[in-house]
């Protein structure tokens, strides 16, 4: 990597090591493993290595029909896995051109800024701990739970949430779904501002994050990253903005943009990136307000469970779930990809279908599993020291590694 430091070790007397970072050492952030050389706390070079929760996920939704594939993209990304979930579900829509109320649009925007703020409190909080400031961690926790609230109001699940449906969702929000969202968008600013307070000018995280990690826009690109790591390293490129999905055309917001692509970068834009989800929900409860109707779905009933009390008094709902479950009606022979943004990158579904009930073949484009095979070459000339905070800055999760 040109812009990253080549370590050369002049010394003949030097004894290196080997040093297995993961996949249980305590400061991985999960199930992963470096195979490190090292010269002292010097990394010279090193190995990464996956495939320790080996979950053939892909495999797994080729033998299963489409709406029951949804449980498994929670397990991808699960600190946001409701972005997960309506990447898959507008997935399917496009293969089936179903076109969704833009009640259900803005109800699906919602849902997915709040999980982005909910994965970026993991990320940045868990920053500040690996910096040795344990105290940001703790106080935005609070609100991680106020959003895992709001969606127990709106499905029952809290983490892995199985969230919505081909369509829509599977009921309306209630009263106190909006009234804690209400209640979040007004606590959660004075919190992010002192969070932010906490760490954007202490000296001690400057120092151990402002220039640590460096990456052009070049490498950023030739590696593929996408998302909070891309936009750090000065490209501007959100998958909302340059291909709107969900009606996210309708709305008004800052794509934030980092200088240097170094550790302290990622950390701003994952911040600005929490304000910029914040103005868009309350855009959208704007907009809910002006549609004044309570569609949750679309009229699609060849394709969406319809509820078990109409299928236990209504024949004609008995049919359609019958269909449904029983893989009766047909779907196009064709292939499709889409994309969301997910928390960490371009988060990709490419489908291909042969007119059954299954997927064909399935393939999810996870952005952790692209942007970590940086990660080794990255590291080399770095301090252990630096090489832990920099794995925390790119927000790694293991369930996007092993698909």
């Amino acid at each position: 990597m040109e812009n990253h430091p080549v370590y050369i070790d002049n010394d003949p007397q030097s004894e290196h090591s080997t040093l297995n970072l993961g996949p249980t050492h305590p400061a991985t952030h999960g199930v992963f493993q470096n195979v490190l050389e090292m010269d002292g706390e010097r990394i010279i070079s090193g190995v990464s290595t996956i495939g320790y929760i080996h979950r053939a996920f892909e495999k797994i939704a080729e033998h299963r029909p489409f709406y029951q594939i949804t449980p498994l993209t929670d397990r991808l990304n699960y600190c946001s896995s409701p972005i997960n979930n309506m990447g898959w579900h507008m997935t399917v829509e496009k293969l089936l051109n179903i076109q969704t109320p833009k009640r259900v649009d803005y109800l699906r925007v919602i849902v997915m800024e709040l999980a982005r703020i909910a994965d970026h409190i993991v990320c940045n909080g868990v920053l500040g701990v690996d910096t040795g400031a344990f105290t940001g961690f703790l106080y935005m926790m609070e609100f991680r739970e106020s959003i895992y609230e709001i969606y127990e109001e709106v499905c029952g699940s809290r983490l892995t949430t199985n969230i919505g449906r081909i369509g829509g969702f599977e009921r309306n929000f209630n009263t106190k779904a909006f009234a804690k969202l209400r209640k979040f968008l007004v606590e959660f600013p004075k919190t992010l501002k002192e969070f932010e307070a906490l760490f954007t000018r202490n000296r001690i995280f400057i120092d151990r994050t402002k220039g640590v990690a460096a990456v052009t826009a070049e490498d950023a690109l030739s590696y593929s990253w996408s998302g909070p790591l891309l936009r750090a390293a000065g490209v501007d490129y959100d998958v909302r903005a340059m291909n709107p999905y969900s009606s996210y055309e309708d709305f008004d917001f800052e794509v934030p943009v980092g200088e240097n692509g170094d550790v302290y970068s990622r950390f701003l834009v994952r911040n600005e990136e929490m304000w910029q989800s914040l103005r868009l929900i309350e855009q959208a409860l704007v907009k809910l307000e002006k549609e004044n109707s309570d569609i949750f779905h679309a009229d699609v009933p060849e394709f969406y469970l319809p509820p078990k009390e109409e299928v236990y008094n209504n024949m004609e709902a008995l049919i359609y779930h019958f269909k449904i479950v029983m893989g009766e009606i047909p779907t196009p022979h064709t292939e499709v990809y889409h994309a969301v943004e997910g928390a960490n990158g371009e988060l990709g579904f490419y489908l291909i279908n042969d007119g059954g009930r299954a997927p064909y073949r399935l393939h999810f484009r996870r952005p952790s599993f692209i942007n970590y095979q940086m990660y080794a070459p990255m590291s080399a000339g770095m301090l252990l020291s630096d090489a832990i905070i920099n794995m925390s800055s790119l927000n790694v999760i293991a369930g996007e590694l092993d698909a």
